[in-house]
């Protein structure tokens, strides 16, 4: 299907690089988008955001992100073979869908960015990055997300390999691991056929996508520094490895009860004040109507009340995801 262009956005669109994300169902993700579409102006990129989403995206919702100046480009979802994997997270099975960002071959470089990361600083320079690398900032082994994995059992994580060294009698260490959250790739008509090629022949793990994308991507992985992606328990887990958070390029607000619209400071960490500044941050953002999408007449886009973003309280909830391990829907 074609691109769905807002005509504010036209003149972005002959680009050959762009950032791309990635909106399913009809909860409330699309407001995690909208602030990345306004976050994202706010620094001045030079460079669209593409936004890939599944058919059960609402009218309503892609006409609010088109009024933010997003090109909408429908895609159809992938599921992994039928297996009994459990999922870390139940909803980590729609992301394998997230594969058909390789296929958008208009584009020669992209830099995808989840919907619940926002962009504090310009970071269009990545697009500079050679060609021929996948580029991610390097995750961490330390909430009880990885208890699966040999990683957390032992105590070892690659954001401080020295404070738990990998047992001598385990073989090597794995190699280096990143979060999916945010990536610098190149679309590949190549690429795209030999990762679905691969995807059916690939048992399904806990982290889904991240660890297929991992395993696809290890001999051309390389790691740019933690600001480019910084996860929350970052802040208590590995502080020394993180800038001040005023200064942070982009966060990822993945870390249970930090998503800034369901945010109630009331899970595990979540009262921290660093964690408090940032979801303030957030917040600043997304109410900023300055930030919303003017015509050259400067004049709202789409400026009818259906279209604006409304303004959320900050205690506004709905229940994160259970954390504990439960069975992955069925492919289809």
């Amino acid at each position: 299907m074609a691109p769905e262009v807002p005509p504010a956005a036209a003149a972005l669109c002959s680009s050959d690089r762009a950032y791309v994300t990635f909106l399913a169902g009809n909860g409330d993700y699309v407001k995690g988008v909208a602030g990345l579409a306004k976050g994202l102006r706010k620094v001045a990129t030079a460079y669209p955001l593409v936004v890939a989403v599944l058919p059960d995206v609402p009218p309503e919702h892609r006409e609010i992100l088109k009024s933010q100046g997003c090109i909408i480009r429908e895609i159809e979802p992938i599921y992994p073979p039928e297996n009994q994997i459990q999922f870390a997270m139940a909803y980590y099975v729609i992301n394998y869908s997230k594969l058909r960002i390789w296929n958008f071959v208009e584009y020669k470089k992209m830099i995808y960015l989840d919907g619940d990361i926002q962009v504090y600083d310009n970071i269009d320079h990545l697009f500079e990055k050679p060609d021929g690398h996948f580029y991610a900032v390097m995750d961490c082994f330390c909430e009880k997300t990885w208890s699966h994995s040999a990683q957390y059992k032992i105590g070892y994580c690659q954001q401080c390999p020295d404070r738990v060294k990998w047992p001598s009698g385990s073989g090597s260490p794995p190699p280096l691991y990143f979060n999916a959250g945010m990536f610098v790739f190149e679309p590949s008509i190549e690429t795209y056929d030999s990762l679905l090629a691969t995807l059916r022949v690939t048992p399904p793990t806990p982290f889904a996508e991240q660890d297929f994308l991992n395993m696809f991507f290890q001999k051309i992985y390389k790691p740019i520094p933690p600001t480019y992606n910084l996860v929350l328990a970052m802040l208590w887990r590995h502080p020394h490895n993180v800038d001040d958070v005023h200064k942070l390029k982009v966060v990822h607000y993945c870390a249970a009860g930090s998503k800034p619209w369901r945010y109630t400071g009331k899970e595990a960490n979540m009262d921290r004040d660093d964690i408090k500044i940032l979801v303030a941050k957030w917040w600043d953002i997304y109410n900023d109507t300055s930030l919303d999408l003017k015509s050259e007449n400067g004049v709202v886009q789409e400026g009818d009340e259906a279209q604006t973003l409304p303004k959320l309280s900050i205690m506004a909830s709905i229940p994160e995801p259970n954390i504990s391990y439960v069975p992955a829907p069925s492919a289809a």
